[in-house]
């Protein structure tokens, strides 16, 4: 993964939701270890203060938890927790602004759902 320096999203945010998408993805399981906020800014050129956010962010989350001296491990409920954010936060979002720019190009709710199908349809390729 890059990171976006062009982005409005900050660095630490892009950390924290590539780390739950590596977990989302299967690379990171519950209990795994998690990189230091050493190895994420190797990774990605990044002050360690940063990636130390993004870590954070994910350990007040609960997607995380510390073992002393250790590092940050994947916790149990990450997965659930993860679905549960994206779904309430980034999925309703998305769906919040194709309802208003259908509203403003006067696209009926058939229309719309229609091609909410259609779209569903062409990603598991019928």
């Amino acid at each position: 993964m890059v990171l976006d320096t062009n982005s409005t999203v900050p660095i630490y945010i892009q950390i924290a939701e590539w780390i739950e998408n590596e977990i989302l993805e299967g690379q990171l399981k519950v209990d795994d270890k998690v990189y230091s906020q050493y190895k994420l800014a190797d990774m990605f050129t990044i002050n360690p203060a940063t990636a130390a956010k993004g870590l954070n962010l994910l350990y007040e989350e609960n997607v995380l938890y510390n073992k002393r001296g250790l590092g940050k491990f994947v916790s149990q409920d990450a997965m659930a927790i993860i679905l549960e954010k994206r779904k309430n936060q980034k999925l309703k979002g998305l769906l919040e602004e194709a309802v208003l720019e259908a509203a403003r190009l006067q696209v009926n709710d058939e229309e719309l759902v229609e091609m909410l199908l259609q779209l569903i349809k062409t990603n598991k390729g019928e």
